[in-house]
């Protein structure tokens, strides 16, 4: 790997951590709104993201997560997640479509996070009424930082930031 993308790799790590730092309290209950979400619609302009986003999500969930569980299932959540879309994206060109298609993949797929909470976590709610919880919250978030990422997309170039 280039100096290049790996001093990318760890800044979108870190910036990852940093902003699920800020809304902690948040990002880890039933219902998650976890604002670093706009870095799995990085994915969709280069999937060399993968690294950077993964890395991020293990490091938040290790200094940061109630259930040490969720280094595994948070980080199987959005590598899988982003396996998907990456697969997805071969043959869905146009990238806010697949920025959609993206919060869908990654909402659908919060029943791992669900069967985390209900296994590790012993809430009572019953598991439909979690991932229910889980899913909108993931698929609201992602939808409502759609536009940020197009943004950040035009001033940084992602496409090329990272080669």
């Amino acid at each position: 790997m280039k100096v290049r993308n790996m001093a990318i790799t760890a800044l979108i790590s870190a910036m990852y951590l940093v902003v699920t730092m800020l809304v902690a309290p948040i990002g880890f209950s039933v219902v998650q709104f976890r604002l670093s979400e706009l870095f799995n619609h990085f994915i969709v302009y280069n999937k060399k993201y993968f690294y950077g986003i993964v890395l991020g999500v293990f490091m938040s969930n290790l200094l940061l997560s109630p259930v040490k569980a969720d280094m595994i299932f948070g980080v199987a959540h959005t590598a899988l997640s982003l396996i998907i879309v990456i697969l997805m994206s071969k043959v869905v060109k146009n990238k806010t479509w697949l920025m959609v298609i993206n919060a869908f993949v990654f909402s659908f797929n919060m029943y791992i996070i669900a069967f985390m909470l209900k296994m590790f976590m012993g809430i009572e709610s019953h598991f439909l009424a979690i991932y229910g919880s889980l899913a909108a919250g993931e698929l609201i978030t992602m939808l409502v930082l759609i536009p940020l990422a197009i943004v950040i997309n035009k001033a940084l170039k992602l496409e090329k930031l990272i080669g």
